[in-house]
């Protein structure tokens, strides 16, 4: 087992925004990853992920192990250090079964970041500001250069609602839009709907397929709808996460979905 302290190469990376003029990189390379190159033109993606671990230690030990088969391209540590783990140029294996829009399996057209984080099950945390500000801008390195589009970063339980829960509703969303690095709906004034629950499922579904939200029937009903209208608010309306069709997230809906027209 590769001690956790030991660096193998350190990247000074040189940014152009209103932040730190150089970010430290650390390589803690993890050999789980599909051994095939990709072409740059295949990444298009930025997954977001919490580690749902006890310690940075215990997740890059987790990250590295051959027999979990699991990785990620950077991690952030809680303090805002970086890790590279895995090459962009590598498809690291850190999505799973996973759809979004017409894609299935995100691993091979994206980048995964995971962010030290307990998560739900060991006692969710609030990210500390170093850990989100180098997050915006790590996020801010790899758009520029793979020109990735803001609606294309996405956390994983956008991508797996009925499986994953991370990076959950702690994370702050608007602030990365605020940021320029995720979308956001714009502000709007609310009303009353007086739709039937049937009518209210299908505006819902049918405004959040349009957006990319997929493992759902739009025409039919099903025992996990409640993981999927989570998955949404936990992004969109993270104090109101009850799993229901409520009035502000209808509304959050059709405005994402008209903001997914124009992206």
């Amino acid at each position: 087992m590769t001690f956790f302290y030991k660096i193998l190469h350190i990247n000074f990376v040189k940014f152009n925004d209103n932040y730190d003029k150089y970010m430290l990189i650390k390589d803690n390379i993890s050999l789980n990853y599909s051994k095939k190159r990709r072409h740059r033109k295949y990444i298009r993606f930025l997954i977001i992920h919490y580690t749902g671990m006890q310690s940075t230690r215990v997740s890059i030990n987790r990250l590295k192990n051959p027999k979990s088969k699991v990785s990620c391209h950077y991690l952030i540590d809680r303090n805002g250090s970086v890790f590279k783990m895995v090459d962009d140029n590598k498809t690291a294996w850190h999505a799973g079964k996973s759809k979004w829009k017409n894609i299935n399996n995100l691993n091979k057209y994206s980048i995964g970041i995971e962010i030290q984080n307990k998560g739900h099950f060991l006692g969710y945390q609030n990210f500390p500001n170093k850990q989100i500000l180098t997050l915006i801008k790590l996020i801010k390195k790899l758009i520029k250069k793979y020109k990735i589009k803001k609606a294309n970063i996405l956390g994983h339980s956008d991508i797996a609602p009925l499986r994953k829960l991370d990076p959950g509703e702690k994370f702050p969303w608007k602030l990365l839009s605020d940021k320029g690095v995720a979308s956001w709906y714009p502000k709007y004034k609310l009303k009353k709907y007086n739709f039937k629950l049937k009518i209210r499922r299908k505006i819902f579904f049918s405004n959040i397929y349009k957006i990319g939200y997929r493992y759902f029937n739009l025409s039919k009903s099903s025992k996990n709808d409640h993981k999927i209208i989570k998955a949404f608010q936990r992004r969109y309306l993270p104090k109101e996460a009850n799993g229901k069709i409520t009035d502000k997230t209808l509304k959050i809906s059709q405005l994402m979905a008209q903001v997914s027209k124009f992206t």
